[in-house]
């Protein structure tokens, strides 16, 4: 066992010669900074002392106000401010936004199963601890959050959704060939009876969220992001079929139409939502659904989309959606209805998640709820008691700052600490 008084440099370095940490996290740990950030209540807690053990909070007490704990591992963060472990609701690991158009097609199906692992290292680095990927070709994340949870690689929780899929033709789709080449996603379905079976198979093989595509898209063929493709018959069986198996799910839907109707039929969150209007801000207030709204990823696709390849008709249609996407997030927002934190990372490069926290603010959010949307709101929006709060029985995830992320929320777009299950696996001492 470590002696009870362990710099943190040395246990990060442990950390990385170590894959997973284990000697570490076998004994208790003890975690202390100046502030520990109380996400539901938006109150500092003063230096706060963690006791963690297996993984998870056990205890949170003021520090000095009783004996350390014996025996543990001690982890002291002077100056720093703590934040629970962020949540990012909409990545896709496996892709990779420097390959836009047709340039992906120079590389084996296998290549983005091998850059998905070091989208991992980079997204656990910026300090998401837990992911929800929505969409992955060929099983990439069911088999990464695996390796992930065995200890095998560096990454994230992930909550797997595997293959998304629509109607045919539809934005998740396969829309970029013609059709001597029989291209298409295996689980598209046409009708509430083929919907509910590409539910039974994606679940059957790991999928831990549904993915469905109710509308069109930006960076698709043939399609438009108002475009409804998914009828309420066949959204409403999606969230039976899902419910009935315990899973929950996202729909794709930047058109008005789409948006109502995945509402309607029961959807949890809405991504994208980007031409939402005053009806279905109503009716998501109504019924309680979720909206996950990517605000960061069009400066990057401005800046950078058509050096990466993308074609002339999706920077047409990312021009058209951003701006507003934003107002509607704003408008949205300002209205009450629930927002989380996703990103859609993969479109931007992955590790610059944190980089939408100054846009939700910029776009009418404060700090603090910016900061939620990406820990509590979403743990919420997941069904999770195991994420998204320090607090006593779930699971030690944290990152550290020096500052106040309440004041410059920008701090947290590179974390000088991330702490994942008790065990700092990015960072130094202060």
């Amino acid at each position: 066992m470590k002696p009870p008084h362990v710099l943190l440099s040395r246990i990060a370095l442990s950390c990385l010669a170590v894959l997973g940490c284990s000697a570490v996290q076998a004994a208790d740990v003890t975690i202390t900074a100046d502030r520990l950030l109380d996400v539901r209540s938006g109150r500092m807690v003063q230096n706060p002392e963690i006791l963690v053990r297996d993984g998870r909070v056990l205890s949170i007490r003021q520090a000095g106000t009783a004996p350390a704990a014996e025996g543990a591992t001690r982890i002291a963060l002077p100056g720093m401010t703590l934040v629970p472990g962020l949540i990012d609701m909409h990545v896709h690991l496996d892709a990779d936004p420097t390959y836009g158009g047709y340039s992906n097609l120079e590389y084996n199906d296998r290549f983005w199963s091998a850059l998905a692992v070091a989208h991992a290292g980079k997204t656990l680095d910026a300090g998401f601890t837990t992911v929800r990927n929505v969409g992955a070709s060929d099983w990439n994340d069911v088999g990464l959050g695996q390796a992930i949870a065995a200890g095998k690689v560096r990454g994230p929780r992930i909550i797997p959704g595997a293959w998304s899929f629509g109607p045919t033709g539809s934005h998740c789709d396969s829309t970029y060939f013609p059709p001597s080449m029989e291209e298409k996603n295996p689980y598209t379905a046409d009708g509430p009876d083929e919907v509910r079976k590409s539910v039974r198979a994606l679940r059957k093989y790991g999928a831990q969220v549904i993915k469905v595509c109710a509308t069109g898209g930006v960076f698709s063929r043939n399609t438009e992001p108002g475009q409804q493709q998914m009828s309420y018959a066949e959204l409403r069986a999606a969230v039976e079929e899902a419910s009935q198996w315990g899973l929950r799910v996202a729909a794709h839907a930047h058109g008005a139409a789409g948006i109502k109707d995945a509402i309607r039929a029961g959807v949890t969150t809405i991504e994208h939502a980007s031409l939402i209007d005053d009806e279905g801000i109503a009716l998501a207030k109504k019924h309680g659904a979720w909206l996950s709204m990517d605000i960061y990823n069009g400066d990057y696709t401005a800046a950078e989309g058509k050096k990466n390849g993308v074609l002339e008709d999706n920077l047409r249609k990312d021009r058209e959606v951003t701006e507003i996407q934003r107002q509607n997030f704003k408008k949205a927002h300002a209205a009450g209805v629930k927002m989380v934190f996703g990103t859609d990372a993969g479109v931007h490069p992955h590790g610059g998640n944190g980089k939408q926290f100054a846009i939700m603010v910029k776009y009418g959010m404060s700090p603090l709820q910016a900061i939620q949307a990406a820990t509590v709101n979403a743990a919420e929006a997941l069904g999770s008691k195991d994420v998204g709060i320090v607090e006593a029985g779930r699971y030690a995830d944290m990152v550290a700052v020096r500052g106040d992320p309440l004041a410059n929320v920008q701090l947290l777009e590179a974390p000088a600490v991330v702490i994942q299950g008790g065990t700092v696996v990015k960072g130094s001492a202060p």
